[in-house]
């Protein structure tokens, strides 16, 4: 095993993440690569076949997170880690598919950068979204911030939390908003990762250090696989379940509750061949089921709360100009449409090997 330095963009300054990979390293691309066509899997009997939802605008080259509105529109967090000349942006996708700017987050005041990822919808509409801010250079400077929402139009963006490593996915249920950390020791081996609570309302919150013993945190996370990656995507089900998408291993993890809102049991909850990555995570009411964005892979999982797992879609390595899986990162149910973020940024040890135009979100048709 040995170490690669991982070339990531934010806000205008190139930061250097350390990823555990197998074998020799390799550089991201510095620049576009002639389009390529998908390579199917072999077995793809039974899979459907993601069409383009709609093409991003070049300021938009690296999708992240998504939150979706009653009415079918949805928020798009975009981070443009691959490039961030544009800046970063979070986009509004109306409900027939329309693309507008809706915010553009303001930078750290001491790191001056800005990365947007997860992102949630609050009760009171206010916009919740995770800043990562992480280099080994500056630790514990990712926050967790609130855009205050009036009559629907984003006001400005207050900071909520301070300290985290990798802020990542955010969700909220409740009076409690929920955020993992991706990497919450550095350097430890198995990563430790986890998830941190906090009371809806709470602003101007500071970490502890180490993050380990912030009385914020409610569970870790262990991984073992070379990806240095640990917790990722969050959802709950209907009875109040947590589950937490483990990046590295393609396991989840579900967390249960008592009546006082203690946790009562953390545990491997799925680990299964077919999942290889779990970043996203979507809670399917309809079907009862959580949706997984398999980024390593470029899939996406349908994962039943019996435990029973069924790929959805999948392919081999792809420019996503067909609307093929280009690295997607999170998915979402909207009517009988999965809508699929293509992430595009490509590091080692995962299917997609170069980031390249168009940028695109996906939908898989149910019916």
């Amino acid at each position: 095993m040995t170490k690669l330095n991982h070339a990531v963009w934010i806000g205008g300054v190139i930061l250097a993440v350390t990823i555990a990979v197998n074998g020799c390293s390799k550089k991201q691309p510095a620049g576009q690569s002639q389009p390529r066509k998908a390579t199917q899997e072999t077995a793809s009997v039974g899979l459907k076949k993601p069409q383009v939802l709609v093409e991003l605008p070049d300021y938009c080259n690296t999708p992240d997170g998504m939150a979706l509105y009653p009415d079918g529109s949805f928020l798009l967090s975009i981070c443009n880690y691959n490039d961030p000349t544009p800046g970063a942006f979070i986009m509004k996708i109306s409900a027939d598919n329309k693309i507008s700017k809706f915010f553009v987050p303001p930078p750290h005041p001491e790191t001056e950068r800005t990365g947007p990822m997860g992102i949630c919808i609050a009760p009171s509409g206010d916009v919740y979204y995770a800043d990562n801010q992480f280099s080994p250079d500056t630790p514990q400077h990712s926050r967790l911030m609130r855009i205050i929402v009036k009559d629907g139009v984003p006001q400005e963006a207050v900071t909520v939390v301070s300290g985290m490593n990798v802020a990542n996915a955010v969700v909220i249920r409740g009076d409690y908003v929920y955020v993992s950390e991706t990497i919450l020791v550095p350097d430890s081996d198995p990563l430790i990762s986890g998830i941190f609570r906090f009371k809806l309302g709470e602003e101007n919150i500071q970490l502890q250090t180490p993050l380990e013993e912030d009385p914020h945190l409610i569970g870790t996370i262990k991984t073992y696989t070379p990806i240095g990656y640990g917790a990722d995507g969050l959802c709950f089900d209907d009875q109040g379940n947590l589950y937490c998408g483990n990046f590295g291993d393609g396991t989840i993890h579900r967390l249960t509750f008592d009546a006082a809102g203690a946790v009562t049991s953390n545990s491997i909850w799925v680990k299964d061949k077919q999942i290889k990555s779990a970043d996203g995570l979507f809670f399917d009411a309809k079907d009862q089921r959580i949706i997984v964005a398999d980024l390593v892979q470029n899939a996406v999982h349908f994962v039943y709360l019996d435990g029973r797992v069924e790929t959805l879609a999948k392919n081999g390595d792809t420019d996503g100009a067909d609307g093929s899986l280009d690295e997607p990162c999170e998915a979402i149910r909207r009517g009988d449409e999965i809508i699929i973020s293509n992430m595009d940024w490509p590091f080692e040890g995962i299917v997609n090997t170069t980031w390249d135009k168009p940028y695109t979100l996906s939908v898989v048709q149910l019916k």
